[in-house]
């Protein structure tokens, strides 16, 4: 089995709002892994939240890792909606939870054993599905794509119907996500991108998403990070690529299990 994960700050000064954890069972056989991309608020913008985007990632991930990895007979939707909640609760009494800015994130989810495998998304992050033979799937909610094609302005329509959604504080989104499964033999690799690494391939279009499952293979997660910092570089601008933040947080994981 080989896993590997990096992740970096889009600005060193500011705190990562990615998650990025693994988690193997004593036993052996089987694993998780979880992947979120915390949802900036604007500059100076009220959260309704005392403790702001990178506390509840990390609660958020944790909690998500122990319930997919310790309930294998509880479906990835169901641990979600049980990690959103657990973490609610965990600042309810203290923070407003409706504020439409509450502190939330994009969700990736994956578990495997020797029989299955079980995938989940949620929003702009991306997992890509090795198989056997070769071919690789890129699983993506891709309701944010649809709506922008549509000519839509896209942050008004944050969890609502019609819209798009994110892991916040109700955990009927969950309800939302992309999900799946596969047998596990016909399944070679696993890899985990939240939208600041999956830039290589989304926004400066250095190769597909076989040729970025191809990078990280050959170089590990953080040469994917790496080669994202150099476009980013080459472009400070943001005017030969187009993007909403000149650097962003970004975080890999690479699971052949």
């Amino acid at each position: 089995m080989r896993i590997e994960l990096a992740t970096a700050p889009g600005d060193p000064r500011r705190p990562n709002e990615d998650y990025a954890s693994v988690a193997l069972p004593a036993s052996g056989h089987g694993g998780a892994l979880v992947v979120l991309d915390g949802v900036t608020p604007p500059p100076d913008g009220d959260s309704g939240c005392a403790h702001g985007v990178p506390w509840y990632t990390a609660r958020l991930g944790g909690a998500l890792l122990e319930l997919t990895g310790s309930r294998r007979d509880t479906t990835l939707a169901d641990c979600l909606a049980y990690a959103i909640t657990r973490t609610a609760e965990a600042h309810s009494s203290t923070c407003d939870l409706s504020h439409p800015l509450t502190p939330q994130a994009t969700v990736v989810v994956a578990r495997w054993d020797a029989d299955r495998v079980e995938y989940l998304v949620l929003s702009d992050s991306v997992l890509l599905i090795e198989r056997t033979g070769g071919a690789v799937t890129a699983v993506l909610d891709d309701r944010i794509d649809r709506l922008r094609a549509e000519g839509r302005r896209v942050a008004p329509l944050r969890n609502t119907e019609g819209g798009f959604f994110t892991a916040a504080a109700d955990p009927t989104v969950a309800a939302k996500a992309v999900t799946g499964s596969l047998p596990r033999p016909e399944v070679r690799t696993l890899a985990a991108l939240t939208d600041g690494a999956s830039r290589w391939v989304e926004v400066f279009h250095e190769g597909d998403w076989t040729a970025c499952l191809g990078l990280l293979r050959k170089e590990g997660p953080q040469a994917l990070i790496d080669r994202v910092r150099a476009a980013e570089h080459a472009d400070p601008e943001r005017t030969a690529f187009p993007r909403g933040k000149t650097h962003d947080d970004a975080a890999a994981i690479l699971a052949e299990p």
